[in-house]
Protein backbone atom coordinates (compact mmCIF):
# COMPACT_ATOMS: atom_id res chain seq x y z
CA UNK A 1 0.00 0.00 0.00
CA UNK A 2 1.37 3.57 -0.93
CA UNK A 3 0.59 6.53 1.20
CA UNK A 4 0.53 10.38 1.17
CA UNK A 5 0.36 12.71 3.85
CA UNK A 6 -0.81 16.16 3.21
CA UNK A 7 -0.36 19.03 5.56
CA UNK A 8 -0.26 23.04 5.64
CA UNK A 9 1.85 25.98 6.82
CA UNK A 10 -1.43 27.52 8.16
CA UNK A 11 -5.33 26.61 8.99
CA UNK A 12 -7.86 26.74 5.74
CA UNK A 13 -6.24 26.03 2.97
CA UNK A 14 -7.48 23.33 1.64
CA UNK A 15 -6.37 19.75 3.17
CA UNK A 16 -9.72 18.21 3.21
CA UNK A 17 -10.32 19.31 -0.50
CA UNK A 18 -7.17 18.39 -1.99
CA UNK A 19 -7.49 14.94 -0.55
CA UNK A 20 -10.86 14.74 -1.72
CA UNK A 21 -10.10 15.93 -4.99
CA UNK A 22 -7.08 13.60 -5.00
CA UNK A 23 -9.04 10.85 -3.70
CA UNK A 24 -11.49 10.61 -6.86
CA UNK A 25 -9.10 11.02 -9.21
CA UNK A 26 -7.19 7.95 -7.82
CA UNK A 27 -10.67 6.49 -8.07
CA UNK A 28 -11.32 7.21 -11.66
CA UNK A 29 -7.80 5.81 -12.50
CA UNK A 30 -8.97 2.69 -11.14
CA UNK A 31 -7.00 3.15 -7.80
CA UNK A 32 -8.36 1.69 -4.18
CA UNK A 33 -8.50 4.92 -2.06
CA UNK A 34 -8.34 4.70 1.67
CA UNK A 35 -8.48 7.79 4.13
CA UNK A 36 -7.14 9.06 7.75
CA UNK A 37 -7.08 11.89 9.76
CA UNK A 38 -4.47 10.73 12.46
CA UNK A 39 -5.23 13.79 14.82
CA UNK A 40 -8.24 16.61 15.27
CA UNK A 41 -8.12 19.18 17.20
CA UNK A 42 -11.52 20.32 16.33
CA UNK A 43 -14.18 17.90 18.20
CA UNK A 44 -17.46 17.65 16.21
CA UNK A 45 -20.33 15.22 17.09
CA UNK A 46 -22.83 13.60 14.91
CA UNK A 47 -26.09 14.07 14.60
CA UNK A 48 -26.15 10.44 16.92
CA UNK A 49 -23.90 12.16 19.36
CA UNK A 50 -20.38 10.50 18.71
CA UNK A 51 -17.01 12.18 18.50
CA UNK A 52 -15.36 12.94 15.27
CA UNK A 53 -13.81 15.23 12.99
CA UNK A 54 -16.03 17.19 10.50
CA UNK A 55 -13.64 17.28 7.82
CA UNK A 56 -13.10 13.20 7.96
CA UNK A 57 -16.63 12.67 8.26
CA UNK A 58 -16.80 14.64 4.83
CA UNK A 59 -14.16 12.78 2.76
CA UNK A 60 -15.35 10.00 3.90
CA UNK A 61 -18.62 10.90 2.87
CA UNK A 62 -17.55 12.72 -0.90
CA UNK A 63 -15.17 9.52 -1.39
CA UNK A 64 -17.43 7.27 -0.95
CA UNK A 65 -15.89 4.90 1.81
CA UNK A 66 -18.83 2.92 3.39
CA UNK A 67 -16.99 2.82 6.62
CA UNK A 68 -17.98 4.21 10.31
CA UNK A 69 -16.23 7.92 9.95
CA UNK A 70 -15.79 7.82 13.44
CA UNK A 71 -12.62 5.44 13.40
CA UNK A 72 -11.05 8.02 10.54
CA UNK A 73 -10.15 9.99 13.24
CA UNK A 74 -8.22 7.65 16.33
CA UNK A 75 -7.07 10.44 18.54
CA UNK A 76 -9.20 13.96 19.30
CA UNK A 77 -7.83 16.25 21.03
CA UNK A 78 -10.46 18.27 23.37
CA UNK A 79 -9.60 20.40 25.87
CA UNK A 80 -9.86 18.01 28.70
CA UNK A 81 -7.66 15.81 27.06
CA UNK A 82 -4.83 18.50 26.08
CA UNK A 83 -4.80 19.67 30.31
CA UNK A 84 -4.60 15.59 31.08
CA UNK A 85 -1.40 15.86 29.08
CA UNK A 86 0.45 18.44 29.90
CA UNK A 87 -0.79 17.87 33.82
CA UNK A 88 1.51 14.83 33.24
CA UNK A 89 -1.92 12.66 33.81
CA UNK A 90 -2.38 11.34 30.16
CA UNK A 91 1.41 10.93 29.01
CA UNK A 92 0.70 7.09 27.00
CA UNK A 93 2.27 7.18 23.96
CA UNK A 94 -0.49 7.91 21.44
CA UNK A 95 1.39 6.97 18.38
CA UNK A 96 0.57 2.87 18.39
CA UNK A 97 -3.19 3.72 18.10
CA UNK A 98 -2.74 6.01 15.32
CA UNK A 99 -0.48 2.89 13.64
CA UNK A 100 -3.58 0.74 14.06
CA UNK A 101 -5.81 2.88 12.76
CA UNK A 102 -3.67 3.45 9.74
CA UNK A 103 -3.22 -0.21 9.34
CA UNK A 104 -7.35 -0.66 9.26
CA UNK A 105 -7.62 2.26 6.92
CA UNK A 106 -4.93 1.07 4.32
CA UNK A 107 -6.48 -2.63 4.41
CA UNK A 108 -7.41 -3.82 0.95
CA UNK A 109 -6.78 -0.47 -0.58
CA UNK A 110 -4.02 0.78 -3.21
CA UNK A 111 -3.65 4.35 -1.47
CA UNK A 112 -3.77 5.62 2.27
CA UNK A 113 -4.55 9.33 1.97
CA UNK A 114 -3.49 11.32 5.58
CA UNK A 115 -5.08 14.42 6.30
CA UNK A 116 -2.32 16.22 9.04
CA UNK A 117 -2.27 19.23 10.98
CA UNK A 118 -3.28 22.51 9.77
CA UNK A 119 -0.36 23.96 10.28
CA UNK A 120 3.53 23.07 11.03
CA UNK A 121 3.54 24.03 14.58
CA UNK A 122 0.18 21.68 15.72
CA UNK A 123 0.53 18.74 17.59
CA UNK A 124 3.78 19.18 19.71
CA UNK A 125 2.01 19.22 23.00
CA UNK A 126 0.43 15.70 22.21
CA UNK A 127 3.28 14.41 21.08
CA UNK A 128 2.28 14.18 17.40
CA UNK A 129 3.47 16.89 15.41
CA UNK A 130 3.60 16.38 10.83
CA UNK A 131 7.12 15.70 11.24
CA UNK A 132 6.74 12.68 13.89
CA UNK A 133 3.74 11.79 12.33
CA UNK A 134 4.88 11.35 8.79
CA UNK A 135 8.26 9.76 9.40
CA UNK A 136 6.24 7.22 11.83
CA UNK A 137 3.56 6.11 9.10
CA UNK A 138 6.24 6.30 6.00
CA UNK A 139 4.33 8.74 4.20
CA UNK A 140 6.14 11.71 1.56
CA UNK A 141 4.56 14.83 2.53
CA UNK A 142 2.74 17.15 0.12
CA UNK A 143 2.63 20.77 2.00
CA UNK A 144 -0.16 23.66 0.91
CA UNK A 145 1.02 27.15 1.24
CA UNK A 146 -1.59 30.29 0.66
CA UNK A 147 -0.56 33.73 -1.00
CA UNK A 148 -0.11 36.37 1.13
CA UNK A 149 3.09 37.76 -0.07
CA UNK A 150 5.92 37.68 -2.22
CA UNK A 151 8.34 36.78 0.77
CA UNK A 152 6.05 34.91 2.59
CA UNK A 153 5.41 32.58 0.20
CA UNK A 154 9.16 31.84 -0.31
CA UNK A 155 9.82 31.79 3.33
CA UNK A 156 6.55 29.56 4.90
CA UNK A 157 7.63 26.60 2.00
CA UNK A 158 11.38 26.85 2.84
CA UNK A 159 10.31 26.77 6.72
CA UNK A 160 8.32 23.81 6.02
CA UNK A 161 11.18 21.99 3.70
CA UNK A 162 13.67 22.68 7.28
CA UNK A 163 11.02 21.12 8.88
CA UNK A 164 9.96 18.16 6.89
CA UNK A 165 13.82 17.68 5.29
CA UNK A 166 13.78 15.00 1.92
CA UNK A 167 10.22 14.02 3.52
CA UNK A 168 8.62 16.92 1.86
CA UNK A 169 8.69 16.07 -2.00
CA UNK A 170 6.54 19.11 -2.82
CA UNK A 171 3.71 21.36 -2.48
CA UNK A 172 0.71 22.73 -3.90
CA UNK A 173 0.40 26.46 -4.09
CA UNK A 174 -3.28 27.81 -3.13
CA UNK A 175 -5.18 30.87 -3.45
CA UNK A 176 -3.02 32.72 -5.72
CA UNK A 177 -4.50 35.76 -6.44
CA UNK A 178 -4.16 37.14 -10.24
CA UNK A 179 -1.88 39.79 -9.38
CA UNK A 180 0.54 37.32 -8.27
CA UNK A 181 0.81 34.93 -10.73
CA UNK A 182 3.71 36.48 -12.70
CA UNK A 183 5.48 36.50 -9.70
CA UNK A 184 4.46 33.09 -8.39
CA UNK A 185 5.02 31.26 -11.81
CA UNK A 186 8.36 33.72 -13.29
CA UNK A 187 10.43 33.95 -10.16
CA UNK A 188 8.94 31.90 -7.09
CA UNK A 189 8.67 28.49 -8.93
CA UNK A 190 12.05 28.25 -10.55
CA UNK A 191 13.38 29.55 -7.11
CA UNK A 192 11.78 26.63 -5.27
CA UNK A 193 12.29 23.95 -7.67
CA UNK A 194 16.04 24.79 -7.60
CA UNK A 195 15.81 24.50 -3.78
CA UNK A 196 14.31 20.62 -4.35
CA UNK A 197 10.68 21.30 -3.54
CA UNK A 198 8.49 20.96 -6.10
CA UNK A 199 5.74 23.13 -7.03
CA UNK A 200 3.43 20.53 -8.35
CA UNK A 201 0.28 23.19 -8.89
CA UNK A 202 -0.45 26.38 -8.74
CA UNK A 203 -4.25 27.27 -7.99
CA UNK A 204 -5.67 30.71 -8.26
CA UNK A 205 -7.92 32.80 -5.85
CA UNK A 206 -11.81 31.68 -7.02
CA UNK A 207 -14.21 33.91 -4.84
CA UNK A 208 -16.83 31.04 -5.25
CA UNK A 209 -14.81 28.47 -3.40
CA UNK A 210 -14.49 30.51 -0.14
CA UNK A 211 -18.03 31.67 -0.34
CA UNK A 212 -20.68 31.22 2.59
CA UNK A 213 -23.91 29.41 1.45
CA UNK A 214 -27.16 31.00 2.26
CA UNK A 215 -27.82 28.19 4.84
CA UNK A 216 -24.54 28.88 6.62
CA UNK A 217 -25.35 32.34 7.18
CA UNK A 218 -28.36 31.25 8.71
CA UNK A 219 -27.12 29.10 11.15
CA UNK A 220 -24.15 31.38 11.80
CA UNK A 221 -25.97 34.63 12.31
CA UNK A 222 -29.08 32.95 14.17
CA UNK A 223 -31.01 34.63 11.76
CA UNK A 224 -34.58 34.61 10.90
CA UNK A 225 -35.89 34.16 7.96
CA UNK A 226 -39.05 36.24 6.57
CA UNK A 227 -39.32 34.47 3.00
CA UNK A 228 -41.13 31.69 2.63
CA UNK A 229 -38.99 29.64 0.54
CA UNK A 230 -34.94 30.41 -0.22
CA UNK A 231 -32.18 27.95 -1.36
CA UNK A 232 -29.54 27.34 1.37
CA UNK A 233 -27.08 26.07 -0.98
CA UNK A 234 -27.18 29.44 -2.99
CA UNK A 235 -23.63 30.78 -2.44
CA UNK A 236 -22.76 34.22 -1.53
CA UNK A 237 -19.30 35.27 -2.75
CA UNK A 238 -18.96 38.59 -1.56
CA UNK A 239 -20.75 41.17 1.46
CA UNK A 240 -21.43 45.12 1.21
CA UNK A 241 -22.66 47.59 4.19
CA UNK A 242 -25.65 49.27 2.83
CA UNK A 243 -25.28 52.35 4.88
CA UNK A 244 -24.53 54.88 2.38
CA UNK A 245 -27.00 57.28 0.28
CA UNK A 246 -29.13 55.58 -2.07
CA UNK A 247 -26.94 57.15 -5.41
CA UNK A 248 -23.75 55.60 -3.87
CA UNK A 249 -25.56 52.63 -2.99
CA UNK A 250 -27.11 52.00 -6.53
CA UNK A 251 -23.61 52.48 -7.64
CA UNK A 252 -21.98 49.85 -5.60
CA UNK A 253 -24.40 47.15 -6.15
CA UNK A 254 -24.59 47.32 -10.02
CA UNK A 255 -20.41 46.89 -9.65
CA UNK A 256 -21.20 43.26 -7.23
CA UNK A 257 -22.16 40.05 -8.31
CA UNK A 258 -23.67 37.38 -6.10
CA UNK A 259 -23.64 39.06 -2.88
CA UNK A 260 -25.71 39.62 0.45
CA UNK A 261 -26.46 43.31 1.31
CA UNK A 262 -26.61 44.09 5.25
CA UNK A 263 -28.23 46.95 6.14
CA UNK A 264 -30.84 48.20 9.10
CA UNK A 265 -34.21 46.65 8.69
CA UNK A 266 -35.23 50.26 8.52
CA UNK A 267 -33.88 51.10 5.10
CA UNK A 268 -36.04 50.52 2.72
CA UNK A 269 -34.47 52.92 0.62
CA UNK A 270 -31.15 50.48 0.22
CA UNK A 271 -32.99 47.25 0.81
CA UNK A 272 -35.30 48.20 -2.67
CA UNK A 273 -31.58 49.45 -4.50
CA UNK A 274 -30.07 45.72 -3.51
CA UNK A 275 -33.13 44.32 -5.02
CA UNK A 276 -32.93 45.39 -8.20
CA UNK A 277 -29.48 43.88 -8.79
CA UNK A 278 -27.53 40.99 -8.31
CA UNK A 279 -28.29 40.27 -4.85
CA UNK A 280 -28.56 36.65 -3.19
CA UNK A 281 -29.59 37.74 0.45
CA UNK A 282 -30.87 40.71 2.39
CA UNK A 283 -29.09 40.78 5.82
CA UNK A 284 -31.45 42.72 8.21
CA UNK A 285 -29.93 44.29 11.25
CA UNK A 286 -30.92 45.30 14.37
CA UNK A 287 -33.83 43.18 14.99
CA UNK A 288 -35.82 45.36 12.71
CA UNK A 289 -39.16 44.55 10.85
CA UNK A 290 -39.05 45.30 7.06
CA UNK A 291 -41.83 46.82 5.63
CA UNK A 292 -43.97 44.27 3.95
CA UNK A 293 -42.94 45.50 0.21
CA UNK A 294 -39.89 44.25 0.60
CA UNK A 295 -40.16 40.90 1.90
CA UNK A 296 -43.66 40.81 -1.02
CA UNK A 297 -40.80 41.91 -3.49
CA UNK A 298 -37.74 39.86 -2.20
CA UNK A 299 -40.15 37.24 -2.15
CA UNK A 300 -41.27 37.26 -6.00
CA UNK A 301 -37.66 37.39 -7.00
CA UNK A 302 -36.25 34.94 -4.88
CA UNK A 303 -34.19 36.61 -2.76
CA UNK A 304 -34.27 35.37 1.03
CA UNK A 305 -34.35 38.19 3.89
CA UNK A 306 -32.25 37.42 6.50
CA UNK A 307 -33.58 39.09 9.92
CA UNK A 308 -30.70 38.98 13.12
CA UNK A 309 -30.60 40.10 16.34
CA UNK A 310 -27.29 41.76 16.33
CA UNK A 311 -26.44 45.42 14.93
CA UNK A 312 -24.51 45.45 11.91
CA UNK A 313 -21.11 45.79 13.28
CA UNK A 314 -21.74 42.80 14.90
CA UNK A 315 -23.01 41.08 12.14
CA UNK A 316 -20.40 41.80 9.84
CA UNK A 317 -17.59 40.31 12.24
CA UNK A 318 -19.85 36.91 12.59
CA UNK A 319 -19.62 36.66 9.31
CA UNK A 320 -15.82 37.76 8.49
CA UNK A 321 -15.44 35.24 11.23
CA UNK A 322 -15.99 32.16 8.60
CA UNK A 323 -15.44 33.80 5.32
CA UNK A 324 -13.02 32.07 3.40
CA UNK A 325 -12.92 29.14 6.35
CA UNK A 326 -16.40 26.86 4.86
CA UNK A 327 -15.68 23.56 3.42
CA UNK A 328 -16.96 22.12 0.06
CA UNK A 329 -19.73 20.40 1.39
CA UNK A 330 -22.01 22.58 -1.41
CA UNK A 331 -22.21 20.68 -4.57
CA UNK A 332 -21.60 23.44 -6.58
CA UNK A 333 -18.39 24.48 -4.63
CA UNK A 334 -16.97 20.80 -4.91
CA UNK A 335 -17.49 20.25 -8.32
CA UNK A 336 -15.20 23.63 -9.15
CA UNK A 337 -12.77 23.11 -7.34
CA UNK A 338 -11.90 19.14 -8.32
CA UNK A 339 -12.21 20.95 -11.91
CA UNK A 340 -9.41 23.18 -10.80
CA UNK A 341 -7.48 20.76 -9.37
CA UNK A 342 -7.53 18.10 -12.37
CA UNK A 343 -6.35 21.77 -14.47
CA UNK A 344 -3.76 22.84 -12.52
CA UNK A 345 -2.52 19.89 -10.57
CA UNK A 346 0.83 17.63 -11.88
CA UNK A 347 -1.21 14.40 -10.66
CA UNK A 348 1.50 12.50 -12.28
CA UNK A 349 4.41 14.02 -10.35
CA UNK A 350 2.30 13.00 -6.99
CA UNK A 351 1.54 9.35 -8.42
CA UNK A 352 5.33 9.01 -9.05
CA UNK A 353 6.19 10.86 -5.67
CA UNK A 354 4.36 7.83 -4.11
CA UNK A 355 5.31 5.22 -6.25
CA UNK A 356 1.91 4.53 -8.45
CA UNK A 357 2.87 3.58 -12.24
Amino acid sequence: MKSLYVTSVEPYIGKTAVCVALGRRLQADGFQVGYLKPVSTQPWRTPDGRLTDEDAAFACEALGLGVDCTGLTPVIVTPGLLRQRLKGEAAEDLTPKIREAAQRAGAGKDVLLLEGGSSLRQGYAMGLSNVRLAEMLGAPVMVLARYHSDSQLVDDLLASRARLGPQMFGAILNQVPEEAVDFVEGTARPFLEKEGIQVLGVLPSVPRLSALSVGDLVQRLDAQVLTQRYDPLALVETFTVGAMTIEAALSRFRRQQNKAVITGGDRTDIQLAALETSTVALILTGNLQPSPLIVQQAEALGVPVLLVKDNTMETVNRIEQGYGKTRLAEPQKLKAFLSLMNERVNVKAIYAAIGLS
